[in-house]
């Protein structure tokens, strides 16, 4: 199958970041989390990310003269993110990413979760792995013009350096990981995605 065909496919169970929220408060309510795999862990981070998600809602704002940018964007694209509910990075990102499309009705968000969309999901994969969320921008016609994912640039390259000198990512570093992200307030994330706006 061509890759349009399968992310035209996926965009059939594509919802909203409305929907994807009501979801996640669903899920915390009830104990569960997406995805078949029901582990201890995965219900844990997803009832977490729920205050994240709510936290990051309100406190998150687009800076002006970045919010300019966006707002005056003349292409129609889709952003299409795979993700999961129990997903950490995904909870301080898809926030941001929301407020960015909320400013210009030709960016369309759309959500789609990773355990669901497996020919999606192994399109592409990060390094051999299925790490979430993974951005694809796409074109009218649902070709992809960028991936993005599955971190802000700068997170990125702290958790290459990390894994470079010690092998694998500790607990401690995961903390300091989440640190950085309520420090930089999505300013990665927000000059990340200028950069690829400009270029497609």
């Amino acid at each position: 199958m061509s890759t349009t065909k399968i992310i035209r496919e996926s965009l059939l169970y594509a919802i909203s970041y409305q929907s994807y929220r009501n979801l996640i408060d669903k899920y915390a309510e009830e104990g569960k989390s997406s995805g078949p795999e029901q582990t201890d862990e995965r219900i844990h981070y997803t009832a977490l990310n729920e205050k994240r998600y709510k936290r990051l809602d309100k406190t998150i704002e687009i800076p002006e003269d970045k919010a300019e940018f966006f707002k005056k964007y003349r292409r129609s694209r889709t952003l299409l993110v795979i993700v999961e509910t129990w997903c950490a990075d995904a909870a301080q990102i898809l926030p941001v990413i929301n407020k960015i499309t909320e400013l210009n009705p030709k960016l369309n968000l759309k959500i789609v979760f990773r355990d669901d969309n497996e020919p999606l999901m192994n399109l592409f994969l990060t390094n051999g792995g299925k790490a979430i969320p993974v951005v694809l921008f796409l074109d009218l016609q649902e070709n992809v013009l960028a991936r993005w994912g599955s971190r802000p640039s700068t997170a990125t390259k702290m958790v290459e350096d990390y894994k470079a000198a010690h092998g694998a990512l500790t607990p401690e570093f995961k903390e300091e990981l989440q640190k950085w992200y309520n420090q930089d307030k999505g300013l990665t994330i927000i000059n990340d995605f200028i950069k690829i706006l400009e270029e497609i």
